[in-house]
């Protein structure tokens, strides 16, 4: 080793100084929904109730059947609407009526269908982070049983 003790004298050396700060048991986790829950809800009974009920009017609504449905309870305000003339109850028809009761479930549907394929990119991608991970184990397990051959050698060698 030089005067200072802080830089080594072969890039072996260095690279094995570095090697022993950085975190090798880092271990991969994977997020589940019913952890989610658990953090927004709580774990109390009420917050369970509470999950349970709107995770149930969630998928009820969020149904194109739903939206079907909606479409038929809107529609029957129509002949009432055009019944008045006035453009102001068909636009407050249209608004208020329609376009809210059955845009309601078609966006939950989108969104089910966007989080579903979100749902499936975030699954494979931890299963490949997770394999990588495992190689760049296998690698440094790999790297640090050639540095010990490497010193070995030159214990040796006697350099």
């Amino acid at each position: 080793m030089t005067a200072n003790a802080g830089t080594r004298d072969t890039p072996h050396e260095a690279a094995m100084a570095v090697a022993t700060k950085t975190p090798r048991s880092h271990l991969p986790r994977h997020v589940r929904n019913a952890q989610i829950v658990a953090r927004i809800h709580g774990t109390n009974a009420i917050g369970r109730f509470n999950a349970a009920v709107a995770v149930r009017v969630t998928r009820i609504v969020g149904t194109m059947y739903c939206a079907y449905v909606f479409t038929l309870v809107a529609l029957v305000a129509l002949p009432a609407a055009i019944e008045q003339g006035s453009p102001t109850v068909l636009v407050n028809w249209l608004s208020s009526n329609f376009l809210q009761l059955v845009l309601l479930p078609i966006i939950i549907v989108g969104q089910n269908v966007i989080s579903a394929a979100q749902d499936a990119r975030a699954e494979a991608d931890h299963e490949t982070l997770t394999a990588l991970h495992e190689m760049s184990k296998q690698q440094i397990e790999i790297l640090e049983g050639q540095n010990k051959i490497l010193d070995f050698l030159q214990r040796r060698v006697g350099t």
